[in-house]
């Protein structure tokens, strides 16, 4: 017999913003009892791992305004509505490393904050890359330096606290290490 699911009661749009809108949703839980939750409706993610040669893998280094700092990070991005998940990591790409993949590979997806937000992040392995001619625009927020790193010293910057974004430490340990590819 499957478990019951939540019923929807009532909405409400709290904040519509560029990024997620934010709901105030009534329910009945599947146990009968009735809450009210708040959430975060936001567009699948895709996190790239960009990677030329199985023993390298390109980094973004971005501006943070909500934590005030600079951080190393794999480039992300979010899939437009009734975009394709390789056309939104293609896109993505381009726009965060100028460089456009030759084959995606999904890893895993999995939800950051199940608790207060439907947002599902989709770790994609990009492999072979070529140069576009045009060069893709940013978003307004944006200010992207990608960089080529050695896979052992991006694991090595996680080990020590140097990489603090969550996404970027579980998808390079996502990884094989460097020396069990074939």
């Amino acid at each position: 017999m499957p478990e019951r699911s939540a019923t929807l009661l009532s909405t409400q749009t709290i904040h519509t913003g560029r990024v997620f809108t934010t709901t105030r949703d009534r329910i009945q839980l599947p146990d009968g009892r009735e809450t009210t939750m708040d959430v975060i409706r936001h567009q699948p993610s895709v996190i790239l791992l960009p990677m030329p040669d199985t023993a390298h893998i390109v980094l973004v280094r971005q501006y943070r305004y909500t934590i005030n700092r600079w951080t190393w990070e794999l480039p992300a991005g979010h899939v437009e509505p009734g975009e394709n998940i390789k056309t939104a990591a293609r896109r993505e790409c381009h726009e965060e490393i100028g460089q456009v993949p030759d084959r995606i590979e999904c890893l895993a997806e999995l939800y950051p904050t199940p608790g207060s937000s439907d947002e599902v992040m989709i770790f994609l392995r990009l492999i072979g890359f070529s140069t576009p001619t045009e060069t893709a625009k940013l978003d307004e927020d944006e200010i992207l330096k990608p960089k080529l790193f050695a896979l052992t010293d991006v694991m090595a910057q996680i080990e020590r606290g140097e990489i603090r974004d969550m996404k970027t430490a579980l998808g390079i340990r996502m990884l094989p290490a460097p020396d069990s590819y074939s």
